[in-house]
């Protein structure tokens, strides 16, 4: 008689990342917005790593050609008011809105972060102090607030990034103190602290990862506003100083000269509006890639 010996199942993790892995490729990769966000991206990179040898002209040197000149074969977006190459000038833009953006990004996240963990998990008086002030500063619209910060600093690229990175904290502090009070219920949360694991490990290696997956998507979509909000500033007169190379004052200085010399404040206008657009659409990307929500349906 034949013996029929049913061997145990093991089940393996690699499989499900791997399909996990393939599904956001499938949906992330697969949309021609996304593909299109990053292709600008991709080449605002490139243009802001490569200015100095992208740049026909110095950005800073005015005399570079006539006043106010049209665009041109030797100048191909024209001349601002001293002269000054526009097409050398919007390229060293580029870098400053990525520096300013990604530094600002940083700053602000990794504060925002650490005070809604903190606020969420440990709860008490610590935790009604932290969101108090959160919901303080968010009275404010974070261009409103931003910019009474750099009104006080003064001008340049620091304080403007201080004054952007303080705005933005309120917003990933509320969203992280949210995700931590949900994710600190879970059983392996409580596991965690029955085997005796401190409070940082347990923020840090269980609760933060699990929120990893929203925060790429609100840091990518924040990303464009703050740039957003760097050309505001710099078109108001308090960001960027003088002469340094920013798009919202070349916005701010060329809207005077639309009629003579449009090219001024078009060719800024439309840098910041594509910028915003590619992290956006990458955002939105990110989201739909990421949500779990969206497991088995995509």
């Amino acid at each position: 008689m034949t013996q029929t010996t049913n061997m145990p199942q093991t089940f393996s993790e690699s499989s499900a990342r791997a399909s996990e892995w393939r599904r956001f490729r499938r949906v992330f990769f697969s949309r021609g917005a996304v593909m299109g966000g990053l292709i600008i991206l991709l080449i605002l990179f490139l243009v802001a790593i490569f200015a100095a040898q992208l740049a026909p002209y110095d950005p800073y040197k005015p005399g570079a050609g006539p006043s106010l000149a049209a665009p041109s074969s030797e100048h191909l977006l024209g001349c601002d008011l001293l002269g000054r190459d526009t097409m050398s000038r919007l390229i060293y833009g580029t870098r400053t809105a990525l520096e300013v953006g990604f530094i600002s990004v940083i700053i602000g996240s990794i504060i925002g972060i650490t005070l809604g963990l903190v606020a969420g998990y440990t709860r008490g008086i610590i935790s009604s102090i932290i969101m108090r002030i959160m919901d303080a500063m968010m009275c404010f619209p974070m261009l409103i607030l931003s910019l009474v910060i750099a009104a006080l600093l003064g001008n340049g690229i620091v304080n403007v990034i201080i004054a952007l990175s303080v705005s933005s904290i309120p917003g990933y502090a509320r969203i992280v103190y949210g995700l931590t009070l949900s994710i600190r219920e879970n059983d392996y949360i409580m596991a965690q602290k029955s085997m005796g694991s401190s409070n940082w490990r347990t923020m840090l290696t269980h609760i933060l990862p699990n929120a990893f997956p929203p925060l790429i998507v609100i840091v990518t979509m924040q990303l464009g506003g703050l740039i957003l909000a760097e050309a505001g500033l710099s078109f108001l007169g308090i960001g960027i100083a003088p002469p340094g190379a920013a798009w919202g004052a070349m916005v701010n200085e060329g809207y005077q000269y639309l009629i003579r010399a449009p090219m001024l404040s078009f060719a800024p206008g439309l840098a910041i509006m594509l910028v915003v657009f590619a992290f956006n659409i990458v955002g939105d990307g990110l989201r739909d890639a990421l949500d779990p929500r969206m497991r088995g349906l995509l």
